[in-house]
């Protein structure tokens, strides 16, 4: 008998693909367990992500949790910028490069301050399309060598809060994204005597690629056309303004998948850029907009959860596509700017859950043994349970054990057979098919109806979180987000299964996992041990998915973990900061319920019970308690006492 070969985490590689999407900061440790690589350029700090869980449990914090990763955040800043000034000195590129980091894709405090800071060498600025961002990014962005650029549709108090923040010596552009808001802008400007800075956003004719592929094109939600922005050009002449006029902005989607659409807007906007130029109006900037892809699926691909091309293919092109139209042009290279998001926070943040139950597709089932006066239903499909390793037509086999069983709850519904034999039915059934799916394993061919049977045989992880907190983008858009365990990859995975929650939502649930073949509907888990807990990680969230979750069931926000490398502790890092998530009160209190009352009146009904002697005094103490600790409490599962 030939060995089985033993499993390796290069196997465990080739199936979870974390190296194709781990982007350099994620790889699969020796010792089976992932660890993160906060800066590629030091492979030297390995942080082993069991060292983050252990202290995560010694410091009493409740799964799940989100753990954030800043040395990454900070990297990503650095590659971005480094990245244009690199390829801008390569190409001999007059301009500069001014970035900024658009404030909705992770508005969370930490998230900003740190990308601020690690930008500040860069003079890297940032983006806000409301007044909320408006005000953190007024708060937050004091270096008065970058940008802070305006997007979304504007009001009197944006205008004049945009104003302000000019006066107060920040460089601060209004895009205008429709013309009514010009006329706003110069009225109010004119009122405060404060001479605005000007950006007029192009809707673009090139198209993205890609689930957001309509934020360009003629039906776009933003921008001017092209008589409009000739228009708006001469409006702000008219009004002796032109010298405002110093940005023009495209944007045609979030994670492009294609870098041919990159080249096809560059062009368009270089072009628009130049004629501009030429028609007398010395604009300074192009801001790019955002697009910049995430390989979610490490397919390197242009499905919608990937990307065809790298960071450095994607500012390459950029940087030598408008050079090439600006000399052809003879106008300057303006300053460049991008508004890369996702490109920045995807990869620092993940969702930490623990798996607290299997849901199989069906149970043991009940003894099968051969009655005298049973059904002659239930006597066929035993014998064709005892007969299946001789037969050769494994479709035959499927065919006359599902008819058999349609059969069989036709006729209890019928009263004909009882429910006893109707589980022993059932039960011959799926060992049946359990025999058939070992089989098919080694068939050449497998019929489609038969082709399903692997995804109706799995289970499903039950793991506490909320999908539509903590990863809104897998249900609302079919987003996939990597998903991984962190330990035991040196072990083989045994058991397929999909993930569900702990909301009474149906659509709870992650079901899109990464495979060789593109998307399955199941991954591989390890089985889960009595005696240990098992962890998964959802992977690249760091983008919209922290902002962006709702509070179905009223599960809140996840506690958070802020983890920084250290070279000095023994396991390379250090918890720099808990956040705490949201408590019982904290939710209740947004959905208009006051939890004091809540309290104080089952008090009063718990003081009735004891005063009628229906609960003794210390009892009624106790349950009052444990009622108050509980509104305190984490809204998800304790799974620890």
């Amino acid at each position: 008998m030939p060995r089985t070969k033993k499993w390796t985490i290069e196997d465990s590689e080739n199936l979870y693909r974390v190296s194709r999407w781990g982007a350099g900061y994620f790889e699969i440790g020796e010792n089976g367990n992932l660890h993160v690589t906060p800066d590629p350029s030091n492979t030297g700090m390995r942080i082993d992500f069991r060292a983050v869980l252990e202290e995560i449990k010694q410091e009493g914090i409740q799964f799940p949790v989100v753990v954030r990763f800043h040395d990454i955040l900070r990297t990503q800043v650095s590659l971005l910028n480094s990245t244009f000034q690199n390829t801008m000195a390569e190409a001999k590129y007059q301009g500069q490069y001014r970035g900024v980091y658009p404030v909705k894709v992770n508005q969370m405090r930490e998230v900003v301050e740190e990308i601020v800071d690690a930008g500040t060498p860069f003079n890297y600025g940032l983006e806000a399309g409301s007044k909320a961002e408006l005000l953190t990014a007024m708060a937050m962005n004091t270096n008065p060598d970058s940008l802070t650029i305006l997007n979304g549709y504007k009001d009197q108090e944006f205008m004049r809060l945009a104003l302000l923040n000019l006066k107060l010596g920040r460089k601060t552009i209004v895009v205008i994204e429709k013309f009514s808001e010009l006329v706003l802008l110069v009225k109010i400007a004119k009122e405060l005597d404060i001479k605005p800075l000007v950006g007029l956003r192009s809707k673009m004719t090139v198209k993205g690629r890609g689930k957001w592929e309509s934020s360009g094109g003629d039906r776009a939600k933003f921008g001017l056309t092209i008589s409009e922005i000739i228009g708006a050009a001469r409006y702000l002449e008219t009004h002796e303004m032109a010298e405002s006029l110093i940005l023009l902005h495209f944007h045609i989607g979030s994670q492009l998948t294609d870098i041919r659409a990159v080249k096809e807007s560059i062009s368009e906007g270089a072009m628009i850029y130049s004629e501009l130029h030429k028609m007398g109006y010395k604009l300074e900037y192009v801001d790019v907009g955002g697009g910049l892809g995430i390989d979610y699926d490490g397919s390197q691909s242009t499905n919608d959860s990937s990307r065809n091309y790298s960071m450095q293919e994607y500012v390459a092109d950029i940087v030598y596509g408008m050079q090439q139209v600006c000399d052809l042009e003879n106008v300057p290279h303006p300053t460049l700017v991008s508004e890369s998001g996702r490109a920045i926070t995807a990869h620092h943040s993940c969702v930490i859950t623990q798996v607290v139950g299997e849901i199989k597709a069906h149970s043991i089932g009940i003894p099968t043994d051969k009655q005298a006066d049973e059904h002659v239903l239930l006597t066929d499909i035993r014998e064709l349970a005892e007969l299946i390793d001789s037969q050769d037509n494994l479709q035959e086999i499927f065919n006359d054990a599902s008819q058999y069983k349609e059969q069989a709850l036709s006729a209890f519904k019928l009263r004909v057979i009882s429910l006893e034999e109707l589980a022993k039915i059932e039960t011959l059934y799926w060992q049946i098919m359990e025999t058939l799916q070992l089989r098919l394993k080694t068939a050449e061919f497998i019929p489609e109806e038969m082709q399903e049977l692997p995804f109706n045989l799995s289970s499903q992880y039950l793991c506490n979180f909320s999908v539509f907190q903590s990863a809104a983008d897998t249900w609302a858009i079919d987003q996939v987000l990597p998903v991984v365990p962190l330990t035991r990859m040196n072990e083989k995975p045994t058991i397929n299964c999909s993930l569900v929650d702990i909301t009474c939502d149906s659509d709870g649930k992650l079901d899109q996992f990464i495979s060789d073949d593109g998307l399955s509907n199941v991954i591989p888990m390890h089985n889960i041990k009595p005696d240990e807990e098992y962890y998964v990680g959802l992977f690249l969230t760091g983008a919209y998915q922290d902002v962006m979750g709702d509070m179905h069931n009223l599960f809140g926000r996840l506690n958070e973990v802020h983890i920084f490398s250290y070279d000095d502790d023994p396991e390379d890092f250090y918890i720099e900061e808990i956040v705490a998530g949201s408590s019982v009160e904290n939710v209740l209190s947004i959905m208009q319920y006051n939890p004091n009352s809540m309290a104080q009146g089952i008090k009063k009904l718990i003081d009735t019970h004891v005063s009628k002697g229906e609960m003794k005094p210390r009892e009624g103490v106790k349950w009052t308690d444990f009622y108050e600790n509980c509104l305190k409490g984490y809204t998800y599962l304790k799974t620890t006492d």
